[in-house]
């Protein structure tokens, strides 16, 4: 029995040294279910709207309040002419316009009838079609107020769905975007972390460093093949995207390419970043999971829409590089949006580019102790 327990706590003492193990066993959890318990959410929520009214009666005032008071929708702006309708959706995050027809509260009371069009942003089918039922509904409870105690239904308000950039909503318009940025940085990120740490678990890596070629080409060497396998695989996503999945490339496809190489270096700069910091490849693989794996799929609005988050989860997604990678790539490739329209996206991705080789590069030990 005394045996029992002298090894019992010696399995003991080996887990609690081991901070990645205790990490594993004790934050994950934790983790996990704060992200999918509480932050994590398939509702949409704030979601921004946008109004075309030539009316500007009681009617489209009291059903624009509805929406906007709702904990489902945010009010923009109100539109001057139709012809802003795709600039908004091009320059601003707007889920959604409403376009009520002309003299509405008239047609509606004297006609019997008036229609009203909701027009979304259809890159994200999901999103898009939850945005419609989510109006839709708003709307057929301001047509029952209006009715109560007369019995039957006066008049009818009809409403007309239309879906930009993906009229017929397929799935892969969302998903498209997501997949690449998942294996791009699968390829580059951990896969280059798991190899130069395997180099360190071996004890190869201090042979290679003893080598007469500097260190900095030995870290180039070690990842030019993951760089050139992440290149052919971001050729393989475009080919079966638009012959196979018919997703097409609306915008410039050298564009794409710059935002797509800026991405590849950023994810190439945190798999150097974690191999510096561990020393085994189980280290690294779960560095990678927990650090990188996980908030792509989580946080960076390929699952989830982010403006559902709470707060705290929406400014953490904000320096998750696939998410900008992914806003931008739907920006070009499906809305076809030039260069100034992902400015934005290109200055983050670059930043964090050069931040993150300069850390890599500077705590990467060219000597093993």
């Amino acid at each position: 029995m005394k045996m029992f327990l002298v090894f019992t706590q010696k399995e003991f003492y080996h887990i609690l040294r081991d901070r990645w193990t205790m990490m594993i066993l004790l934050v994950l959890p934790i983790l996990m279910i704060l992200l999918f318990g509480f932050g994590i959410s398939t509702e949409i929520k704030n979601a921004k709207f946008a109004v075309y009214d030539p009316s500007h009666d009681l009617a489209t005032q009291k059903i624009v309040n509805q929406l906007g008071v709702s904990e489902y929708f945010t009010f923009e702006a109100y539109l001057k002419t139709p012809a802003e309708m795709n600039s908004i959706f091009k320059e601003s995050e707007t889920g959604m316009v409403i376009v009520f027809s002309e003299n509405f509260y008239e047609s509606m009371m004297h006609g019997g009838e008036a229609q009203i069009q909701l027009i979304a942003d259809g890159t994200d089918p999901n999103t898009a079609s939850t945005l419609v039922s989510y109006a839709s509904r708003i709307i057929a409870t301001f047509q029952h107020e209006q009715s109560k105690g007369i019995g039957t239904l006066p008049y009818q308000i009809k409403t007309e769905v239309k879906l930009l950039y993906n009229p017929t909503m397929k799935g892969a318009f969302n998903t498209v975007p997501g997949v690449m940025g998942m294996i791009l940085m699968l390829i580059c990120a951990m896969m280059t972390s798991v190899s130069i740490a395997k180099e360190k678990e071996l004890g190869t890596m201090e042979v290679i460093l003893v080598s007469p070629m500097p260190p900095l080409l030995i870290i180039i060497s070690k990842v030019i093949p993951y760089f050139t396998i992440s290149v052919i695989n971001y050729i393989t996503i475009l080919l079966l995207s638009v012959y196979v999945l018919n997703v097409p490339i609306v915008g410039s496809i050298w564009l794409l390419s710059l935002v797509s190489l800026i991405f590849i270096f950023v994810s190439l700069a945190l798999g150097l970043l974690i191999s510096s910091l561990v020393d085994s490849q189980i280290a690294a693989l779960l560095g990678s999971a927990m650090g990188l794996m996980l908030p792509v799929i989580l946080l960076s609005g390929l699952m989830f829409p982010i403006e559902s988050m709470p707060l705290l989860l929406q400014g953490i997604a904000q320096i998750i590089p696939a998410k900008w990678f992914i806003v931008a790539v739907k920006n070009v490739m499906i809305k076809g949006l030039g260069i100034t329209s992902i400015l934005p996206e290109l200055a983050v991705l670059s930043t964090m580019a050069v931040v993150l080789i300069a850390i890599s590069l500077k705590k990467f030990k060219i000597r093993l102790e």
